[in-house]
């Protein structure tokens, strides 16, 4: 590796190496479907997905999922101070080393799975900032896989909610790539089709934006879909001041139901003796029309369902843990019994017959 030098601080410049698409040749590595892998090579492209991320002149950085190593470049040449490689496949790690090699000293990889590495002690204690306080020199950068994705960001959410995982350190930010609809999803305003869950999980705690779109064919092998890139910085006070557990039942009742009235989704919160009564008292406490569609709800209503709600959880202890699917399932079963117990039964020629 050379440095050049620069008034003031040392450029740090990647030696010559073998592209990505030669990478992928020399190892044998091949885009797993199961694992809905897509290796993006265009250094354009991983170039302006890094400068989504911000100011990463010597940042500290984990990058999700690196595979053969595009956006770990990039990255590298912004000038990052560490860069923390989590990859899972075992494939992709000898490459990874070539590049660790190429830049002594800046590079530290972990074989393992995002969803279950503890991020607490992935950073120098030194970087934390408090909450209130600009976001800390650490970020988040992944080009994740399909399968992952969504898992991966309501886990995350949820970190942020309670201020743990890489959120231990201050409010870190995150530049993923997601399927362009979940992007959409997670960008939709109140009243757009793309309204769900997700919008409102991910608004009510971060400042979420749509950076930019990468076309399908821009990847090898070429996706179904095309790809988005999306930029999350925490907000210093959510928009809901609830636990995210309880956020998220409120949030998911309501587009339990997602074509009809929020008054049916809101009902599943309740069981079925006293359902209809409790389920006005909520919607008439929080102030929203009952025949409003999910997507129409707007952040300041779901606050207020939500903050109504844990009242009346705290009023009744049991009704936080009250469970509409076990219901159902409960019933369901109930039906079969008294069905089979009600059956008269066959004498011994029947049988026979």
């Amino acid at each position: 590796f050379c440095l050049m030098a620069v008034p003031g601080k040392a450029a740090f410049h990647l030696p010559p190496l073998p592209t990505v698409g030669e990478i992928i040749k020399l190892f044998r590595l091949k885009a797993q479907k199961q694992l809905s892998q897509n290796f993006l090579l265009d250094l354009r492209l991983t170039d302006k997905i890094v400068r989504q991320a911000g100011e990463l002149k010597n940042a500290h950085v984990c990058e999700v999922g690196p595979g053969p190593g595009g956006i770990t470049r990039s990255i590298l040449k912004a000038g990052v101070e560490q860069l923390l490689l989590i990859e899972k496949d075992p494939r992709f790690i000898p490459g990874l080393q070539m590049l660790s090699e190429a830049a002594p000293g800046k590079v530290r990889i972990v074989h393992g799975d995002i969803l279950t590495y503890k991020m607490e002690k992935a950073f120098p204690k030194h970087l934390k900032k408090n909450w209130e306080d600009e976001p800390p020199d650490i970020h988040i950068i992944g080009n994740l896989p399909f399968s992952v994705s969504t898992p991966l960001i309501i886990k995350w959410l949820e970190n942020v909610s309670k201020k743990d995982g890489p959120f231990i350190y201050g409010r870190t930010q995150m530049t993923l790539t997601f399927q362009k609809e979940v992007a959409e999803r997670l960008t939709a305003n109140p009243g757009g089709n793309q309204r769900s869950r997700l919008s409102v999980m991910s608004q009510h705690l971060c400042t979420v934006e749509n950076c930019f779109i990468i076309p399908g064919q821009a990847f090898v092998p070429k996706p179904e879909v095309d790809v988005a890139v999306v930029h999350f910085t925490p907000l210093v006070q959510p928009k809901i001041e609830q636990p995210f557990e309880l956020v998220e039942k409120v949030v998911r009742s309501v587009f339990h139901f997602r074509r009809k009235y929020c008054f049916r989704g809101l009902g599943t919160l309740f069981p079925e003796s006293g359902r209809l009564k409790r389920t006005e008292q909520l919607m008439m406490t929080a102030n929203v029309d009952p025949t409003l569609r999910p997507f129409q709800l707007s952040m300041s209503q779901f606050r207020n369902l939500c903050d109504t709600y844990r009242k009346m959880c705290d009023e009744d202890p049991g009704l936080f843990v009250y469970n509409y699917r076990e219901e159902l399932k409960q019933k369901k079963q109930m039906r079969k019994l008294i069905k089979s117990t009600s059956e008269p039964e066959q004498t011994e020629e029947e049988n026979y017959l």
